[in-house]
């Protein structure tokens, strides 16, 4: 399912109209994006959490040559879905 598919299915399910419905998914989806580049967690009770994990320097290999190459430390969006996700995932 992409954004679009997701913007009808919140409209056929609510009755609200496609504009309506395209304005609350993106307002939802930069709100959650705002509360991460913040440093914040975003947690949705029944679906789960979002927040930012870290991952140190590390060394890598380059394929091609063999290589070792240092990989920068960073910060990556994670996402950990709740018991109630999970169990229905089965």
């Amino acid at each position: 399912m992409n954004k679009n598919e997701l913007i009808n299915l919140v409209a056929k399910k609510t009755g609200l109209s496609r504009k309506e419905s395209k304005s609350g998914v993106t307002s939802m989806l930069n709100l959650v994006v705002d509360e991460i580049a913040k440093g914040k967690k975003v947690t949705l009770t029944g679906f789960g959490t979002f927040d930012i994990g870290h991952r140190k320097d590390r060394v890598g290999v380059n394929p091609r040559t063999g290589e070792k190459i240092k990989i920068k430390a960073v910060k990556m969006p994670r996402f950990h879905p709740s018991k109630t996700f999970r169990s229905k995932i089965k």
